[in-house]
């Protein structure tokens, strides 16, 4: 899947490209995370959009939403910036959230609770209007449960909409730490996307499921490549957040701690002139099977320290094989989200 394109910046720096799977799209192996200018605590729209045309400017061609993401706020800023580049292609993805509004889904819910045809439908019109577009080019399943491959009429109601024209190809979202609930709609051959949490503390989709999606050349897009901020090396057992700010049910004190003395073992290994949330891109970065990375960026400063990763590279080896200690395997729970 290393199949590399270039794109100069006006930094001069280079962004490098790599094939969505068998789309055969040429996706910026840096793309966009855009949850955080739904409706996250000190998000302001006009710097979020700004930040989003530097990330074009810069080589960034792949932006993440979801309907779910402020209920279509995401989305609607999404619409304005492929606008405001109609010279550019950026390949535009979003998500359909479950019908009972659930995240993450369980393994009692039924395709009925979370994507019944008529909901899918609905939803992926409210996108389209949210957006102003009249396609999308990756049309997602917010939750999965490989269960739901029993019913057939969630992936055939997208395989029709797909042929309608609404979208070009259909993808997944994983659970939080499940990469083994979505091998069967990667081997099913109906998908064309799955989109897992992938970093230097979750490593297990190495072990199942990016050898499948090789096999089935299945694009792979890494999110939460900082682990919802643990992995920038700057929270501490003390971090707080603004009321209403989601992190604050992530984070409780169980996590928090435990996640803190993760990244603390780190900080000996950041190189000299390197930060942590660097080195976290960078190893992601290393590994071939993905296609993309999405992390979350709502400030200019942010985006310019991401996107120049891609032209940094991976880390060396002996780095890389350090890094591969420290994973840390977990179990969803009730605080995980």
């Amino acid at each position: 899947m290393l199949d590399y394109r270039f794109s100069y910046s006006f930094i001069h720096r280079i962004m490098k490209y790599r094939k969505l799977g068998r789309t055969n799209w040429e996706i910026s192996e840096i793309g966009y995370g855009m949850w955080g200018m739904g409706g996250w605590t000190g998000s302001d729209d006009n710097e979020s959009f700004g930040t989003l045309q530097l990330a074009v400017d810069l080589g960034c061609n792949f932006f993440d939403t979801a309907w779910g993401y402020g209920s279509g706020k995401s989305e609607g800023l999404l619409g304005n910036l492929v606008r405001a580049n109609k010279d550019k292609k950026l390949y535009t993805a979003t998500k359909i959230p479950p019908k009972n509004f659930k995240w993450p889904s369980k393994r009692e819910y039924s395709l009925n609770d979370c994507f019944p045809p008529d909901h899918i439908q609905k939803y992926v019109e409210k996108s389209l209007r949210n957006a102003g577009l009249d396609h999308f080019d990756l049309m997602q399943f917010h939750t999965w449960e490989d269960l739901w491959l029993g019913d057939e009429r969630g992936i055939m109601k997208m395989i029709d909409l797909k042929e309608q024209g609404l979208f070009k190809a259909i993808g997944i979202s994983l659970n939080r730490w499940e990469p083994w609930n979505g091998i069967k709609a990667v081997k099913s051959g109906l998908i064309d996307s799955v989109q897992v949490i992938y970093n230097i503390f979750d490593q297990n989709p190495k072990d199942e499921l990016f050898p499948a999606c090789t096999e089935m050349n299945v694009g792979v897009i890494a999110r939460v490549p900082f682990d919802e901020g643990s992995l920038t090396g700057t929270l501490t057992k003390e971090s707080k957040w603004p009321e209403g700010d989601w992190r604050n049910t992530y984070f409780v004190p169980e996590n928090l701690i435990s996640s803190v003395k993760h990244a603390d073992a780190l900080k000996p290994l950041v190189p000299e002139g390197m930060s942590m949330s660097d080195m976290a891109l960078r190893f992601i970065l290393g590994e071939p099977t993905i296609s993309t990375i999405i992390p979350g960026m709502r400030k200019p400063g942010h985006a310019k320290n991401n996107m120049k990763t891609s032209d940094d590279g991976p880390l060396d080896p002996e780095l890389m094989k350090k890094l591969e200690n420290h994973r840390w395997d977990r179990k969803p729970n009730e605080w995980s989200q």
